[in-house]
């Protein structure tokens, strides 16, 4: 019985820690920057005053919900999105590897090409 109590520990704790070991994934769409807390609904992402959308989400290092009253310090490194009103709805506060990680970039959409119209007569 106790071989078998310990087994199960053994696999739960491998479970654990791969669970733990990956990367998180961010949305094509993500920026970076630098946040300070400020009073809610207000946040200072490098240096300029943001606004918080409702029901705006931050996860911390740990990649758990992190309420903005709770957040102390300054000058997290943060991966965030904008609402299409250009208020921030999701933040990610990064480890220290994720931060030294660089952004892919996004491809550039080449502009759509409009024909030319035709040409006009001005003779009769």
């Amino acid at each position: 019985m106790r071989i078998q109590t310990f087994l199960l520990s053994c696999a739960l704790a491998l479970v654990t820690l791969t669970a733990q070991a990956f990367d998180r994934p961010f949305p094509d769409t993500v920026k970076r920057g630098v946040m300070t807390p400020a009073n809610y609904p207000a946040i200072i992402i490098d240096e300029k005053t943001r606004t918080l959308s409702a029901g705006a989400r931050i996860w911390n290092q740990d990649n758990m919900i992190e309420m903005p009253s709770a957040l102390r310090g300054s000058d997290f490194a943060v991966n965030y999105t904008e609402s299409d009103t250009g208020d921030i709805d999701r933040i990610w506060i990064l480890t220290a590897d994720e931060a030294k990680k660089t952004l892919p970039l996004l491809p550039v959409k080449p502009a759509p090409v409009k024909p030319l119209p035709a040409p006009v007569s001005t003779t009769k």
